[in-house]
């Protein structure tokens, strides 16, 4: 699973997701990409879940970029413990998703089974997804 080996802190603020993403929101590796279109946090291990459902599909053929990392530690307290005493440790890991962040990239493969292989991913994450390619957004 994706989890960051050094961070400066520790323990960071929710914070709000406001605004698209400005950057990692192009094509820039392969020919088929999986784009975000609402804010969320993306946790390590809907990365990996997506991540194995495309491989699955398309039989390790491609070649395929992760483009997300999750960077932010997500800290909760126990259940059923009282107010106050600080912080809680950190429970796991999530990536900060922007509307038009590029989530995977792939190519290799032929465009419908790239098509349903995003699709199967997409199913996997917490956001709403778009399938796009490099061909379409080259024409626009």
């Amino acid at each position: 699973m994706l989890s960051p080996k050094r961070v400066k802190h520790r323990k960071v603020q929710r914070d709000r997701i406001h605004g698209s993403a400005h950057t990692g929101n192009t094509i820039a590796f392969g020919e088929f990409g999986l784009v975000s279109l609402e804010p969320e946090w993306v946790t390590n291990r809907q990365i990996e879940s997506a991540r194995i459902a495309l491989n699955r599909y398309i039989k390790r053929g491609g070649k395929l970029w992760i483009r997300i990392y999750p960077d932010k530690p997500y800290s909760k307290k126990p259940a059923e413990t009282r107010m106050g005493k600080g912080k809680g440790a950190p429970e796991y890991w999530v990536a900060v998703v922007h509307p038009g962040t590029m989530l995977f990239e792939l190519s290799g493969v032929e465009r419908k089974v790239a098509e349903e292989a995003m699709r199967l991913a997409g199913s996997k994450l917490p956001v709403k997804t778009k399938f796009i390619a490099r061909a379409d957004m080259e024409m626009e």
